[in-house]
């Protein structure tokens, strides 16, 4: 398996120019964590729970809640970022 540095290096070349290196991998790297959730969402609505067929299977869901998780803090570092140093 390739590095993620090549695999999405357009990617990243975009976005740490526009942002700045630490920024702009985060950026990316919540697009990525983004991208994974749809996939799994699509995948739960095969892979249902065998308790309540209207929901994903449970693994499904504990994989869901991981990424958002992950993805809520890399958001609240980018905030963390983005205030200004005194506020602290």
């Amino acid at each position: 398996m390739a590095s993620v540095f090549d695999d999405q290096r357009e990617t990243l070349e975009k976005h740490e120019f526009m942002l700045g290196i630490p920024r702009g991998r985060l950026a990316v790297t919540l697009d990525m964590i983004t991208d994974a959730l749809i996939l799994v969402g699509q995948h739960g609505v095969y892979c249902t729970s065998a308790r309540n067929p209207n929901a994903p299977a449970l693994d499904l869901q504990t994989v869901m809640q991981q990424l958002t998780g992950a993805k809520e803090l890399i958001q609240s570092v980018m905030q963390e970022l983005d205030s200004p140093p005194d506020s602290k």
